[in-house]
Parts: structure tokens; C-alpha cells; sequence
């Protein structure tokens, strides 16, 4: 497997939301994200380095899955892969949001492909509009990618 050249970039992603203070306090009490940039009907956030923007929308769509390894997993939904430790950290967080009422699991944290290629720590949660987030950490960063 060839390895993609490491670039100096950010991604940058906007979603919709039904609500901006509670998206704003999701992202930064539960998900640990800075806010930027914020407008009357958007919010910018600081997602692990790289630019989200909350878009504030009159009507949200979109519920389709695909099954993963045994779960529906949302068809659209966005995320970072962290270190294990982070990702064992964040768990911890979310699940007392979840606990709180101020959450959902679509998918409780797990390790998912145990002794395989790609064994990683994963979870789906939704922010306050039923987006989906997945946060994941491998094992063994350098299986990302991999085939096998």
C-alpha cells in the first residue's frame, strides 16, 4: 500500500443543525471543540484542527445505514480518528452526556475487528440535530488504511 503524502491542510465541513445553543454546547462542553466564527444562522468550531460549521436549517433529512460489522451504521456522518487514549477519554465524556440526557449512542463504544486488519476502537453519537459523529482509534495508527 502506498502512503499519501503528509499535507500541511485542514478539512472543512458543514452540516445542518435545528439548534445552535444546543449545538454549541454539545461541541464544546461534551466534544471538547473551540467555537470560531459565528454568524446569526452558523457557529464555526475548532474540530481536532480542522473547520466544522454548524448550519442552522429549517428542516433536517437523511437516515439511511449500511450494515458494518453487524450494525447499521449511518450512511452520513463525520468524525475523527484519535489516539486510544483520547478516544477512551472522549468515550467516558459522551457516555455521561448520554447518561444526562443530552446525547445518544447509535452505536455504544466498542472495538470492532478484534485480531483483524484495522482493529479500531469506535462509537456513533449524535449531537443535538441527530447528526451523526463517529469517533474511532486504531490500535495500530499505521492500519488507517489498510486492505488486509
Amino acid at each position: 500500500m502506498t502512503k499519501s503524502p503528509q499535507l500541511d491542510t485542514r478539512f472543512h465541513l458543514a452540516f445542518p443543525v435545528s439548534d445552535l445553543d444546543a449545538t454549541r454546547e454539545f461541541y464544546t462542553k461534551h466534544v471538547g471543540c473551540r467555537v470560531g466564527r459565528t454568524a446569526e444562522r452558523w457557529i464555526d468550531f475548532d474540530f481536532y484542527g480542522h473547520q466544522i460549521s454548524a448550519h442552522l436549517v429549517d428542516e433536517m433529512d437523511g437516515a439511511a445505514t449500511n450494515a458494518v460489522d453487524g450494525d447499521a451504521v449511518p450512511t452520513r456522518h463525520f468524525g475523527c480518528i484519535l489516539p486510544w487514549d483520547a478516544w477512551h477519554s472522549l468515550a467516558d465524556r459522551l457516555s455521561a452526556a448520554v447518561a444526562a440526557g443530552q446525547s445518544r449512542f447509535i452505536i455504544e463504544p466498542k472495538i470492532r475487528f478484534v485480531g483483524e486488519p484495522g482493529e479500531q476502537a469506535t462509537m456513533f453519537v449524535t449531537d443535538p440535530s441527530g447528526n451523526a459523529l463517529e469517533f474511532k482509534a486504531f490500535r495500530d495508527d499505521a492500519q488507517v488504511f489498510a486492505t488486509e
